[in-house]
């Protein structure tokens, strides 16, 4: 199936403050220099906030990490999992149609979304409160046909307590989740054949249905202020919250590294340091497509613009020193020796000589 970005567009995108905060600290789950495994986490964040996917929440995320544009592009189409289209405001529900529950009726679920929804998939409801869309196997086969709504599966559905159920949803209430035919969880339709005694005794709803029942979130997209930001991996109290919002390793390694008293002797890393050929502006010929190395965004060619690199012949020129150098002025370090500019650099340089 071919994903496009959707044709309307907002024309920025910005985390709340909670939702930054939570960003940053995942960011420093990872070494320094590999933030970018990250992305599949803030993405989902960024569309739980919004509720899909826009260009410039992908763009505002790839940023964050240091990464090309198009690398956050091509995960973000790559994976089902994020809308690429507006859905409704209240729900977007996603039908099962896979065999187990092609076979036992969600073909007549679809056919109550296009009566009570939309009559096309992705299209949102006249009222702007609902969508939906057909999904591949959501792993809740014995309890088919089922949906998953928001956090949620809702299972052992059938076409009338479906339309019901949807019904509540634009009212603003939430169905309870779980197995709607009164089944605990995936047990045989005929009851139990094994693990039967006690079975009485258990509570009304199996864990996951009264976690969600209890929270009252299951559509509730999540903005931050759910609970405190716990990240037990930045201190070794396990369970505080930090009074700010938790910063990458390099940024809180600069900021210490400014309020260090100074010292007479220089760190071995600044002492091999090595300004390399800057310049005060492009040639003649103006500058080089920096894009065209390996992890560089528009971002980062306009920050190696303003410290005076414009072409790879000055790149392709660089020693550890240079590198030492820059990469001590990037945001996250390691890229260059990381993704081969040196290399790539000389390549595009001699490339550019014999045009």
């Amino acid at each position: 199936m071919l994903r496009r970005l959707h044709p309307d567009q907002p024309e920025s995108f910005a985390f709340t403050p909670e939702n930054q905060a939570w960003a940053e600290a995942q960011m420093t789950k990872f070494p320094e220099g590999r933030q970018a495994s990250a992305i599949i986490p803030l993405l989902w964040r960024a569309q739980e906030q919004e509720g899909w996917l826009s260009k410039p929440a992908i763009e505002a995320v790839a940023d964050m990490l240091g990464m090309a544009h198009i690398r956050a592009l091509e995960v973000a189409t790559f994976y089902f999992m994020f809308q690429l289209q507006p859905v409704g405001e209240v729900a977007h529900i996603q039908i099962c149609g896979t065999t187990s529950c092609m076979i036992c009726g969600a073909e007549d679920l679809i056919a109550v979304c296009k009566e009570k929804i939309a009559p096309k998939a992705h299209q949102i409801s006249e009222d702007g409160k609902l969508s939906w869309e057909e999904v591949e196997c959501l792993g809740a086969c014995t309890n088919a046909p089922m949906a998953q709504i928001g956090k949620d599966f809702y299972e052992d559905l059938t076409a009338e307590g479906f339309a019901a159920m949807i019904d509540a949803f634009r009212a603003g209430d939430v169905p309870r989740p779980g197995p709607q035919n009164g089944r605990y969880a995936a047990e045989p339709l005929s009851g139990l054949t094994s693990l039967a005694e006690g079975a009485e005794g258990r509570a009304a709803s199996n864990g996951s249905v009264q976690l969600a029942t209890d929270l009252g979130d299951t559509i509730k997209r999540i903005d931050g202020t759910e609970v405190p930001l716990i990240t037990p991996w930045l201190d070794s109290g396990k369970g505080k919250t930090p009074k700010k919002p938790a910063k990458p390793a390099p940024e809180k390694a600069a900021k210490a590294a400014q309020k260090a008293p100074a010292v007479e002797t220089e760190s071995p890393a600044a002492a091999d340091e090595v300004q390399p050929e800057l310049l005060t502006s492009a040639g003649a010929g103006g500058a080089d497509d920096l894009k065209r190395l390996k992890g560089v965004g528009p971002k980062l060619e306009a920050l190696l613009n303003d410290m005076g690199i414009y072409h790879f012949e000055q790149i392709a020129k660089w020693g550890k020193g240079e590198v030492a150098w820059v990469d001590a002025r990037l945001k996250f370090k390691g890229r260059i020796e990381r993704d081969g500019w040196i290399d790539q650099a000389k390549a595009f340089a001699t490339e550019k000589g014999s045009a």
